[in-house]
């Protein structure tokens, strides 16, 4: 026996602060746009604030079919209550299938408390998201088959401490929602002039007594992009000491590059939290990443191993880093990496 369910929007929660975009709208619209395609349905884009209108053309052009927008004051900033309210009812009202979040701590806050309004599940931090079908081995139809739940979605990340790599489905409890770890999807290409549908929607909050009043809005800028840099030199536990990192720093401001760190080093305390690079901390795709001390745990690799190039420096010959590694180098850093810079600084 099949059950067939593909009707229903994707969607991606356009997180705006300030009317401003950030790239992780981009990167669901663009796992979006696949997944979409896939099932044959509209992708949408769901944008709230107050007098964000103007931010959907981006939204087109970044490949969404649609914008669900909801604008009322009661959303010009983040609160949790609000948002939670007017998503719930909009989703109650549109019925899409798909509902996707970035892993951001807008994201992380807004999309249980949905998921657990609407009774439905969520997977957090997934690192991929694809269509597929589901044998439900505890139904089965009268010829003793399993029944086929038909283009679930997929929802894919690493479980028990990076260990296993687990795939996990919510065949019956729609809409399936799940958050994305920034940077881990891919945005499309722009394509500028492309337009699509706008459908106002009322955001439902009079009369919702919302028990957060902000005051105040403070913003500390991190002093470090590393999303942005072409060349990352990063280093893990086995760089020795805070002490040694200042190597990689050296070999870094040679090439122009930034310094990034392990879950490991960071715990160690040789680098600062925001360098650090894996499952939970930010994933990066450079042209060129210089992975030094690290022994390349799933975690790890899951935030580097797109990258263009990859270079390896371990004193252990048979560390998991090498196996994702395009130039591998078995030494010492302390002897590697003086000879690097030296070697970079001739020409």
């Amino acid at each position: 026996m099949t059950t067939d369910r593909t009707k229903g929007e994707v969607w991606g929660f356009a997180g705006q602060e300030d009317g401003r975009l950030s790239d992780v709208p981009r990167e669901l619209l663009g796992k979006g746009r696949e997944l979409a395609d896939r099932l044959g349905v509209s992708l949408a884009a769901v944008l709230m604030g107050d007098g964000v209108e103007g931010l959907a053309p981006l939204l087109f052009e970044a490949g969404a079919d649609k914008v669900h927008l909801v604008e009322d004051p009661a959303l010009k900033v983040f609160r949790g209550k609000a948002y939670r309210h007017a998503m719930v009812e909009l989703i109650k009202e549109c019925s899409p299938q798909i509902v996707i979040f970035g892993a951001t701590h807008m994201g992380r806050d807004l999309a249980p408390a949905v998921a657990s309004a609407l009774r439905c599940g969520l997977t957090a931090d997934c690192t991929d998201l694809q269509i597929g079908d589901y044998a439900d081995n505890k139904k089965k139809g009268e010829d003793g088959s399993p029944t086929i739940v038909k283009n679930v979605l997929q929802q894919i990340r690493p479980a028990f401490g990076g260990n296993i790599i687990a795939t996990i489905v919510n065949p019956y409890n729609w809409p399936q929602m799940a958050t994305v770890r920034e940077g881990v999807m891919k945005p499309l290409a722009p394509q500028p002039g492309r337009t699509g549908e706008i459908v106002r929607h009322d955001s439902r909050l009079a009369g919702v007594d919302i028990p957060v009043e902000v005051v105040e809005i403070v913003r500390r800028h991190s002093t470090v992009n590393l999303k942005g840099s072409r060349i990352i030199v990063a280093g893990g536990a086995g760089v020795g000491s805070k002490e040694n990192f200042k190597l990689l720093h050296e070999l870094a401001d040679a090439l122009g590059g930034a310094v990034g760190g392990s879950r490991a080093a960071v715990d160690l305390g040789y680098c600062e939290h925001e360098r650090q690079i894996g499952q939970t901390g930010v994933t990066v795709r450079p042209a060129l990443f210089i992975s030094c001390g690290i022994s390349g745990a799933v975690q790890h690799l899951a935030g580097m191993q797109d990258s263009a190039k990859i270079i390896a420096i371990n004193t252990d010959k048979d560390a998991p880093i090498f196996k994702v590694a395009h130039y591998g180098i078995v030494g010492d850093l302390n002897v590697v990496i003086p000879k690097l810079v030296k070697a970079i600084k001739k020409g």
